[in-house]
């Protein structure tokens, strides 16, 4: 399904916003399946007439089954420091996920050391420092409850491959349809519920604040937890 105005969120000379459908890839892999980035490519190519196509630079990824706000650069120079500036952690990274099970605090810091096992492709989670495993550091709070499920708002203060996905499953709350981290079943629809939800940053062209929201999927049960956000 092609990228649409309805799917961008922001757009200016060097980036684009873009709400991203769960089970959409970022980029390809060797499945074939048509990439986020590819599409992103054809829409910037119509819309603005370019015969020899748009430039489209990958600023960060999301997992495959995650929902949500992601970025694109138009401009190389957008791209180049857009990524210095998550290298640096100066993006204000906000997620939302629903959970089955409670977590231990209203609100609280996880920090963990994680690995990769990539014969199975998923992170395993560790107390300690050693060789091979990367810091991990996060924070939580419990927006809400609704029919029996827990909304988290997450902040990540690290990039970490699956660390929202391998961290909140280490404190027994594995996010809903995320068999991999030890939900009871998965989704049929390529999805879990983790969604970006917004970036603040300060655009490293313009030097202006940015604040992004994206709007949860429209799936019939994302829609109800909006009652406890800001967009």
């Amino acid at each position: 399904m092609p990228i649409t105005d309805t799917d961008v969120i922001y757009e200016d000379n060097h980036l684009l916003a873009v709400n991203k459908r769960a089970g959409y890839l970022v980029q390809a892999d060797p499945g074939g399946d048509e990439p986020l980035e590819d599409m992103v490519n054809k829409y910037l190519t119509k819309k603005y007439n370019k015969p020899n196509g748009a430039f489209v630079g990958v600023v960060h990824r999301l997992d495959r089954p995650v929902s949500g706000l992601i970025l694109f650069a138009k401009t190389s120079k957008g791209l180049e420091r857009m990524q210095q500036l998550f290298k640096d952690r100066e993006i204000r990274k906000t997620y939302w996920a629903v959970v089955r099970q409670p977590p231990p605090d209203p609100e609280g810091k996880l920090v963990h050391w994680l690995s990769r096992d990539r014969t199975q492709n998923i992170t395993k989670v560790h107390k300690e420092a050693a060789e091979g495993r990367v810091y991990a550091e996060l924070d939580y709070k419990l927006l809400g409850t609704l029919d029996g499920y827990y909304l988290l708002e997450v902040y990540p203060l690290t990039g970490r491959t699956h660390q929202i996905r391998a961290q909140l499953a280490s404190m027994g709350c594995p996010i809903v349809g995320d068999h991999k981290y030890g939900y009871p079943r998965g989704s049929l629809r390529r999805s879990i519920c983790l969604h970006a939800r917004k970036l603040s940053f300060v655009h490293p062209v313009k030097k202006e604040p940015v604040e992004l929201f994206a709007k949860t999927p429209r799936d019939g049960f994302w829609d109800r937890f909006e009652v406890f956000g800001e967009a």
